[in-house]
């Protein structure tokens, strides 16, 4: 599912050789930025015409003006040569700077586009996908391209006309010298065609060892708690000190090919240089040239192997970052598995009846989760799912919120299928609250308001009040304008179930889906949240995955599941009555909270007086 089903492209990595289709798309997100391309190849030519320049203005000043002793010539020749170089610099500074401006504004660009596009796709994508992975793609990958598309262009540019004008004057002033320095080019091609072929392989591997750190550095700071409570530092800490050796090596195998590569391209440079000097200085002996025309053959010559050099650098780097743009056209190349249908149904204010029809549905082909299951809501109901683990449960209610599409069978909404419907009508009808409440890193206020952006500040404080949470958000430092920071981590997991609660009132939804959304909190806190819970089921089709008998108990209906299949379906006490799956359930895992359950039940009659202000 997701990733690897949808045929990505790796041509690339396949094949092992350079894929300029790959090259040309990264090239496409330069379009908008036209003008600023165009300033940047004209001061490339700019930077050009003025460096090719400077050589024969030495020629002109040796074999002309001091030969000659032409004083004013050499005067002259002297300004122009100064003129060039104030114009080079003048516009490779103005390069540089537009340059770096468009390579950023690119990368920006992509890297928004790849977030919006991750918004996008379907739960199957993420389905089994390191978090480090996906999140390395997003940064480390498209930093990798910013060198390429912020150089790639006009190192290609300066190197093709400097290379055309090199050449050519090189022809012009001496040819048996010019065919003496290209004779050393077969050698050169030669060398380069063997580093290509093992310097591929070696920053595909760079570009994946980078997300295998990243995956796991994501992982020790999130699972810290953990981390620290089972006295693991030093187990992690080798696990990443593997992967981060790992990476080591592999960047280390790629410098290794560079410290090899560049030296022996500089040994054959010197070899062809030094052909040069001596049958251009056994030809000035014989005056059969003068010293001028090899001073600047000689300079011209270095101008030759440096945008060799060059475009060598530059492929050394778009090979780096070809590993790089592989890795995030994948992403770029995902559709998701959930979209509109062609004419999508958009839907007012639904009734909240559902209606599943022989639903069955398999993450993986031949491994059915859920299996005919038929499950009725009316407008109104609340609907308790119970069962083992891996009853398919939670399954169940992804499916109603088209997380994942039904294989065979039906979901219906107020007789509308679930596949007909526009996606954002669908879900703007749900409330979903997790058993892992789930905060931004924003105010207490901005969180519950997410369920309804235009919620007003007194819409926001009445859901808090209604479900209980205002009391202790009052007690913190800036109440409402408290910042949770990341996940909420500030909060305990009571505190953040309540602000999960008012964000689901505040979205006032249609259908309810609380997937075991009590089973992590303390009973005190449970009784508050019992209470909030009957505020928010009062007049909508609530679906609730219940590990908890309070829940459980005031369900108009109970629908057991046992390997993807409904095997009981009723109220509370029927169930038990029928002394099957159900009633082993209670006996096992509900009957523990029968206590608690009565001690609720004794605080609702004394009006709750002994319910805990605080929810910790």
């Amino acid at each position: 599912m997701g990733f690897h089903g949808h045929g990505f492209r790796l041509a690339a990595a396949d094949k092992g050789t350079f894929d300029w289709k790959l090259l040309i798309r990264a090239f496409h997100f330069m379009a908008p930025y036209k003008l600023a391309v165009a300033l940047s190849i004209l001061s490339v030519l700019v930077v050009t015409a003025s460096d090719l320049a400077m050589p024969y203005l030495l020629k002109i000043a040796i074999d002309r003006d001091i030969a000659g002793g032409n004083m004013a010539g050499l005067i002259h020749t002297a300004l122009l040569y100064l003129c060039s170089v104030l114009i080079n610099n003048v516009a490779t500074s103005g390069q540089i700077y537009v340059t770096g401006w468009t390579g950023r504004r690119v990368i920006l660009d992509l890297r928004e586009r790849v977030f919006a596009h991750l918004q996008t796709l379907s739960l199957s994508f993420y389905d089994g996908r390191d978090r480090g992975d996906t999140i390395s793609r997003l940064t480390n990958d498209i930093d990798m391209l910013n060198e390429l598309l912020s150089n790639g262009l006009v190192t290609l540019v300066n190197t093709f006309f400097s290379l055309g004008g090199v050449v050519t004057i090189m022809v012009m002033m001496n040819l048996r010298l010019s065919l003496l320095a290209f004779a050393i080019m077969p050698l050169l091609l030669l060398v380069t065609i063997v580093f290509r072929r093992r310097v591929g392989a070696a920053y595909r591997k760079t570009r994946q060892k980078i997300a295998d750190v990243t995956a796991h550095v994501e992982e020790g700071v999130s699972g810290v708690r953990i981390i620290q409570s089972f006295a693991q530092e030093d187990r992690d800490f080798g696990g990443f000190r593997s992967v981060n050796e790992e990476n080591r090596t592999a960047n280390m195998q790629a410098a290794a090919l560079r410290s090899a590569y560049f030296p022996t391209v500089d040994i054959i440079g010197s070899l062809g240089m030094g052909l040069v000097l001596w049958f251009g200085g056994m030809a000035i002996l014989r005056r059969d040239l003068t010293v001028g025309v090899l001073v600047a053959f000689i300079m011209y010559l270095f101008r030759f192997f440096q945008p060799i050099r060059s475009l060598t650098m530059l492929y050394d780097g778009l090979l780096a970052a070809m590993a790089a743009s592989e890795r995030i056209f994948e992403v770029l190349d995902t559709e998701p598995d959930i979209l509109d249908p062609p004419q999508p149904v958009h839907l007012g204010r639904i009734e909240g009846l559902v209606d599943y029809r022989d639903v069955s549905f398999a993450y993986e082909p031949g491994q059915p989760v859920v299996q005919n299951l038929n499950i009725v809501a009316r407008p109104g109901e609340t609907i308790a799912l119970v069962g083992p683990t891996g009853a398919g449960k939670s399954t169940t209610v992804s499916l109603l919120a088209r997380f994942y599409d039904v294989q065979e069978g039906a979901i219906l909404i107020d007789g509308h299928d679930l596949r007909e419907m526009a996606i954002q009508s669908l879900r703007e009808q749900l409330g979903i609250v997790l058993q892992e409440g789930f905060l931004f890193s924003d105010t207490i206020r901005e969180n519950i308001r997410y369920g309804r952006l235009e919620a007003t500040d007194g819409e926001v404080e009445a859901a808090a009040k209604s479900v209980g949470a205002h009391e202790f958000i009052v007690r913190l430092p800036e109440d409402y304008d408290t910042d949770v920071r990341e996940r909420g981590e500030k909060l305990s997991i009571g505190e953040r179930q309540l602000i999960c609660l008012a964000r689901a009132l505040v979205a006032d939804p249609r259908i309810l889906i609380l997937d075991e959304a009590t089973s992590s909190v303390d009973p005190y806190t449970e009784l508050i949240i019992q209470d909030a819970l009957l505020k928010l089921f009062k007049g909508r089709t609530s679906f609730v995955i219940a590990h908890r008998l309070s829940t459980v108990r005031r369900a108009d209906r109970i629908y057991v599941l046992d390997k993807g299949r409904v095997v009981e379906v009723g109220r509370h006490e029927e169930l038990l009555a029928q002394a099957g799956l159900y009633s082993n359930l209670y006996k096992m895992q509900f009957k523990a909270q029968e206590a608690a359950s009565i001690e609720e039940e004794s605080l609702e009659r004394w009006g709750g007086d002994a319910v805990p202000a605080a929810v910790g």
